[in-house]
């Protein structure tokens, strides 16, 4: 692919090469020198030295081709995160690997040594980056709808390491995907419930119960005329939303949940509820629905 440029008066690579400030410090600096690292140049638009630094620092790190990243920060406009970093004259440069500070130096410097900074930068792999950006390609391809792809990735990762939780738990979510339960299964037992600890792992067992549970709770229609019917049958609401939800038809799920908990909120042990988490799980945080469900059930708690 090739790189887009942005429009800034530096030029650059938008993926490698990107400004920051205070407020977006952590992500684009602590969290991404976990998959790559990241070189931090501290400049001011009054400085002559920083006009000669930064453009070797971008076409040093162009080169370097996505092996290492650049964050540009303007002092001025940073004074707080400057002080914070021990910055009292520029250009500074700091390098991060894993979140921490690994390297710097202050002024400009030849472009060979800076070519020797970024050298000595690129060698330092983030312990944990391994497989991130094939991670990444899998994931973008399974949100598309090309499981095959995003299997084939996420088995390659698993040959190299068994235990990558987000390789495992992206192959489950191809077999669940399509509908081979078991299997999804067997791969999320490649790591058992006490070891995993990632949010990947977690969302995709939920999405596999909740597979399971859409085999056990019948056919659409019959359970639509069955609530239709008798809207106090309570079981057959509960079924229903299992139902819809494999039909993907989240919304009208969530409805189906908050309508047994407006009747009688401990139903059945407080299942209703116990389900709507596990859909927020399934769903993820960041879904529409799941945000619009857990301020409806916000709303219903504590009316």
């Amino acid at each position: 692919m090739e790189p887009i440029l942005s429009g800034g008066p530096n030029g650059g690579d938008a993926d490698i090469i990107k400004d920051s400030d205070t407020q977006n410090f952590a992500a684009d600096v602590i969290e991404a020198s976990t998959t790559a690292p990241v070189i931090v140049d501290f400049w001011a638009p009054w400085c002559g030295p920083c006009k000669q630094l930064t453009p070797m620092l971008e076409k040093a790190v162009t080169a370097a081709g996505g092996t290492v990243r650049l964050v540009k920060v303007n002092v001025d406009e940073n004074q707080a995160l400057a002080g914070q970093l021990g910055v009292q004259s520029i250009p500074a440069v700091f390098a991060f690997v894993d979140g921490r500070p690994v390297d710097g130096f202050m002024g400009a410097v030849p472009e060979s040594q800076l070519n020797d900074f970024i050298a000595r930068l690129s060698a330092q792999a983030p312990a944990g980056g391994n497989g991130a950006q094939e991670i990444e390609i899998a994931q973008q391809a399974l949100a598309a709808g090309d499981v095959n792809q995003a299997a084939q990735i996420f088995g390659a990762i698993l040959q190299e390491d068994a235990g990558n939780e987000a390789a495992v738990a992206g192959l489950a979510d191809c077999y669940i995907q399509t509908g081979d339960l078991e299997r999804a299964e067997q791969t999320l037992e490649l790591l058992p419930s006490g070891e995993a600890s990632g949010s990947e792992v977690a969302t995709v067992r939920a999405k596999l119960d909740l597979a399971k549970k859409a085999g056990e709770a019948g056919d659409l229609a019959p359970l639509q005329q069955a609530v239709a019917s008798d809207p106090g049958d309570l079981q057959a609401r509960f079924d229903l939303a299992i139902a819809l939800n494999a039909n993907g038809e989240r919304e009208a799920a969530l409805e189906q949940l908050l309508a047994i908990m407006g009747a009688k909120s401990d139903w059945n042990d407080g299942a209703a509820h116990k389900q709507l988490l596990q859909f927020f799980e399934a769903w993820g945080a960041q879904d529409p629905v799941s945000v619009l469900g857990r301020q409806k059930l916000s709303s219903l708690l504590f009316a």
